[in-house]
């Protein structure tokens, strides 16, 4: 067996939703890269088609809105005119609203719970069939959750429903693994960090207070998260079923607590950079959380 071996997508047909930019589109580049041909989701099909064009001809814009079962059944109906068979699923159109406990609107808790939640599941449903025609003991086909560190570690944005979606993704594909594994469809998920996207606007325009917070001392790039998308989606992570891949640097299980001083250094870019690495002592003048 060679490294290509292990990691190489060659042959195989992808789809990824949210592919048209972002940790999605970073996804569907490294999968082009390693071989495959890749179908990108989007519910902008403008986006959907700008982004094909430039991942070049083994790339392909299948705009919808998967954030409602219509939705997802016309995405499925289209793909299967285009293909008979679907090795890869990377379930990853995501959404968030943020908003004060007091004031979280129901509409803000549906919308990031069905596109989060909702979707991964009934996306691999109305695909299960072409993800079968795909699948054998030899070569399992494959779905990938984008889970998040929100999943594991709070952040300091009120986003409840976002916090609860992707916690429950992570335990929707222990228990998808567990059922469609007869079936030989390997079901993962990839839990990214801070990524500097259209979603993390905190790490976009604060990339070096986020660095600070983050054991590995960086943000992510679009290698890290195609590198580990590879990973689950080749011969290499064929004996992982319905664990979480966490791709953060270390920042949501390497990480020393530091009480609420990083939280002080996130919501306020003019704090003193060392705040949070220095012990607190009993004349320092920090609040008292309680």
């Amino acid at each position: 067996m060679t490294l290509e071996d292990l990691f190489t997508l060659k042959g195989r047909v992808a789809l990824v939703t949210g592919g048209s930019r972002g940790i999605g589109r970073a996804i569907a580049a490294g999968f082009i890269a390693a071989g495959a041909k890749v179908y990108i989701n989007g519910r902008k099909a403008a986006d959907c088609e700008a982004t094909a064009a430039e991942l070049g001809p083994n790339c392909f814009a299948l705009p919808g809105d998967v954030s409602t079962v219509a939705g997802i059944t016309a995405v499925a109906e289209s793909f299967r005119a285009l293909e008979s068979k679907l090795d890869i699923l990377v379930n990853n159109a995501a959404t968030a609203w943020a908003a004060k406990f007091t004031d979280f609107p129901e509409s803000g808790w549906d919308r990031t719970v069905d596109l989060c939640m909702k979707s991964p599941f009934f996306m691999t449903q109305a695909l299960h069939p072409s993800l079968k025609a795909a699948a054998s003991a030899a070569k399992p086909a494959k779905v990938i959750n984008i889970t998040s560190t929100d999943a594991t570690a709070l952040d300091y944005l009120e986003v409840y429903a976002y916090h609860a979606a992707k916690a429950g993704l992570a335990h929707l594909t222990r228990r998808m693994a567990a059922e469609l594994a007869k079936d030989h469809i390997v079901v993962t998920a990839l839990s990214p960090g801070h990524f500097p996207s259209g979603m993390n606007r905190t790490a976009t325009r604060h990339e070096d207070l986020v660095s600070g917070i983050i054991p590995a001392g960086r943000v992510g790039t679009p290698e890290d998260a195609a590198g580990g998308a590879i990973f689950l989606a080749s011969r290499a992570g064929d004996y992982v079923l319905g664990s979480t891949l966490a791709v953060d640097g270390g920042f949501a299980w390497a990480r020393l607590p530091t009480s609420h001083l990083d939280r002080i250094e996130r919501i306020d870019p003019e704090a003193p950079r060392d705040i949070a690495r220095t012990p607190q002592t009993a004349d320092r003048d920090v609040p008292d959380e309680g």
